[in-house]
């Protein structure tokens, strides 16, 4: 049987950008399941920090500078996608951004004591205004295989490095919280939904469509990375 587009471009094998944003992923999931005040602990609020606060995801107010950019995405998805089928699933996921997800961000910087002022007016890092670009470019594009690889390139990535935590995540709820949302059966089911999608897409089109799907997917590969580096380097 012949490799789907996702088999050969994994957000945790092939290129070698790939690779070593797998090792960093795991090392880090493999740091964090030791507990509080880690390493690990260090550098996932790092993340939260850096990728949810000074790049602007999290609450109501700070929605236009991330969070408005991804429901724009899944709206213009939605809009696209070639079924009722489609449709249903990228509602639904819509649905859960919009409300648990979204008040998990609202607790957890009620939680880190981040300031009113950071969540209205967060300084956004470099890869946070590469990544909410890309996401405006892929909806406007009205191409679905291009919005389809940068979410399953940011969800397949989540899947990658919670669900090696799955049920052994320490309690606090700012990270315990995080890896329930993104590890276990519907999560994977979602992001194999995803996977799906982005290869039923690549395969339909022409050598210019699929070309384009792939720069996007590469340059969402790329932009990822960069949130874990910014987070390390914190």
């Amino acid at each position: 049987m012949a490799e789907s587009y996702s088999d050969t471009s994994s957000v945790t094998e092939g290129t070698a950008d790939e690779r070593l944003l797998n090792d960093r992923t795991l090392k880090w999931a493999g740091r964090l399941v030791a507990g509080v005040f880690t390493v690990g602990v260090l550098v996932f609020l790092g993340y939260i920090l850096l990728y949810q606060v000074d790049p602007g995801l999290l609450v109501e107010v700070v929605h236009p500078q991330f969070v408005d950019a991804f429901v724009v995405l899944l709206g213009a998805t939605i809009h696209a996608a070639p079924g009722y089928a489609q449709r249903l699933a990228f509602g639904r996921f819509l649905g859960l951004v919009v409300s648990s997800e979204n008040t998990y961000f609202e607790r957890s910087f009620d939680e880190l004591g981040v300031p009113a002022e950071e969540r209205v007016r967060p300084r956004l890092a470099p890869p946070t205004s590469g990544f909410r670009a890309l996401m405006h470019e892929a909806a406007g594009s009205g191409d679905y295989g291009s919005m389809v690889a940068v979410l399953t390139v940011a969800e397949w990535l989540y899947l990658a490095w919670a669900a090696p935590l799955a049920g052994r995540a320490p309690d606090w709820f700012v990270l315990r919280e995080w890896v329930d949302l993104h590890s276990g059966a519907d999560f994977e089911a979602w992001v194999g939904f995803l996977r799906d999608e982005l290869d039923h897409a690549f395969d339909a089109g022409d050598a210019t469509a699929r070309e384009r799907v792939a720069v996007r997917f590469r340059r969402a590969v790329a932009l990822e990375r960069a949130f874990f580096d910014a987070a390390y380097e914190a």
